[in-house]
């Protein structure tokens, strides 16, 4: 998500980087809720001000002997009227994380603009056995094939996976689910023994905040499999 304090000081930057993009950031919005947010703020400090002030005549008050009822109900008021501001305020704030965590990254400086496919920029290209920069795609003399029909012939069980757990999911057999779990190991003994990772077991199931922190959340939200209490 973008910094909050970033669309405060650069909002000018901010508009103009996202629109390379292709992304309309509604600034009106932005400024109202901001707005909003800065005088919720205000009040509920001046009122936290005048319950302290009140504090201190109820009590000069009672000591000379004089009538505070009047202090004694503002005071017993103040405290309902301070719920009633952070509770805005926090709604404010909900707003404000749910829109902005919709919004994209902003791109890096170097990054080329374009207007659509046709105006992207080609840094490098990678052909195996030909280092040319202009190298081609090696050619098949046969007619090639996505993942899943490849994948069925080699092992992967699309059906079985459906009925034991539903849509986007599968069943590994045989010497594939071996290569699976080969390719795992291989991974970790690399990144742990090579490259100063160390190997942590984490749980499968995360709460929304770890989704968010992760970029997972909103955008795939959609996508997700939920679990419910209770469900």
């Amino acid at each position: 998500m973008l910094d909050i304090t970033l669309l405060r000081k650069n909002l000018d930057e901010v508009v103009a980087a996202l629109a390379t993009r292709g992304v309309v950031f509604d600034t009106e919005r932005f400024n109202r809720l901001e707005s909003r947010r800065k005088a919720v703020q205000v009040e509920t400090e001046n009122l936290q001000a005048r319950r302290n002030t009140v504090s201190k005549l109820i009590g000069q008050l009672k000591a000379k002997g004089e009538d505070a009822s009047k202090e004694m109900a503002e005071s017993k008021a103040i405290p309902q009227q301070l719920h009633e501001l952070e509770k805005e305020l926090t709604a404010i704030q909900s707003e404000l994380h749910e829109w902005l965590s919709g919004i994209p990254n902003l791109p890096h400086a170097s990054v080329p603009v374009g207007e659509s496919e046709e105006q992207n920029v080609e840094v490098r290209r990678w052909v195996p056995g030909n280092a040319a920069a202009d190298a081609l795609p090696t050619p098949f003399d046969f007619e090639t094939q996505d993942h899943v029909a490849v994948g069925e012939k080699l092992g992967l069980d699309f059906e079985a996976a459906r009925k034991l757990s539903g849509a986007r999911f599968m069943v590994l057999r045989g010497q594939i689910a071996k290569l699976h779990r080969a390719l795992a190991q291989f991974m970790l003994d690399v990144q742990t023994e090579e490259h100063g990772y160390t190997e942590c077991y984490t749980p499968y199931i995360v709460n929304s905040s770890t989704l968010y922190g992760t970029g997972q959340l909103p955008k795939f939200k959609e996508d997700m499999f939920w679990v419910t209490k209770g469900g």
